[in-house]
């Protein structure tokens, strides 16, 4: 925290919001966090509840994607935790947040390298154990499409357009329509690679080298389960969500 007070005052920045998620939220020190923080940076942190987290996610996704009165299903795939979201351009039916972040996931399933059927099949039945509440909401609010907002969408989009396309179908674009088809292509690759292979592909961060396959197999999970024939990915997400609070 210290290094960033340095780069703000560098810019003469006069007010900071900081806003602290599920690692804070989750972690047992993690009010001494925000108090060091305070103490040494002078940084004010709120740690939001997972509930104001996917509120606020909304709002960005809204902000770079054109929703309509159709329902979607938003996805926020973060490290810690991971926000679902059924909304359409108006409002929000339902949202929650649950503790599973891709991060999160790995340290629990530890797979081999590159992951086992088995082991994909232990991830979608905790998946399936862990989002009952999802789908007992769908039940109520049926969706049409999935919305997935930046992180692991992103590398999602980026493979996909180095590997099928160029790189240049996401320039200067807040979303990007997915073909089902495309995605189940990279799923496969994605699946069966090593951690070395996954490093050499194009369109892969490094930091997500190792999340990317937890994150896959819960995206195709979701697609699979609900029949989604439709969807897109918003590059605005929390952020973009929190400076449209801000300015409101």
């Amino acid at each position: 925290m210290v290094q960033y007070k340095l780069v703000l005052d560098d810019y003469g920045v006069e007010k900071v919001f900081a806003f602290a998620t599920s690692a804070i939220r989750s972690a047992s020190n993690g009010n001494e966090f925000v108090a060091i923080a305070k103490l040494k940076a002078n940084i004010d942190i709120q740690v939001i509840s997972g509930d104001k987290e996917a509120e606020l996610i909304y709002y960005g996704v809204r902000s770079a994607v054109k929703m309509t009165n159709e329902t979607s299903l938003i996805i926020d795939i973060g490290g810690g935790s991971t926000e679902f979201i059924i909304a359409n351009k108006d409002q929000v039916f339902w949202k929650q947040s649950f503790l599973l972040g891709a991060a999160r996931l790995l340290e629990r399933f530890n797979p081999s390298d590159p992951i086992t059927d088995q082991e994909i099949e232990d991830v979608k039945a905790y998946l399936k154990q862990e989002l009952q509440p999802l789908f007992e909401a769908i039940k109520k609010h049926p969706i049409t499409e999935l919305i997935g907002s930046s992180g692991s969408f992103d590398s999602l989009a980026e493979m996909i357009a180095h590997r099928f396309y160029t790189p240049s179908i996401l320039e200067n674009k807040t979303e990007y329509e997915f073909k089902i088809d495309d995605c189940s292509a990279i799923y496969d690759i994605i699946i069966k690679s090593t951690k070395a292979e996954r490093t050499a592909m194009k369109g892969l961060v490094q930091m997500r080298v190792d999340m990317m396959v937890i994150s896959s197999i819960l995206v195709h999970f979701v697609v699979a389960e609900f029949e989604i024939e439709k969807m897109r990915l918003s590059t605005y997400s929390l952020k973009e969500g929190v400076l449209h609070d801000v300015m409101k």
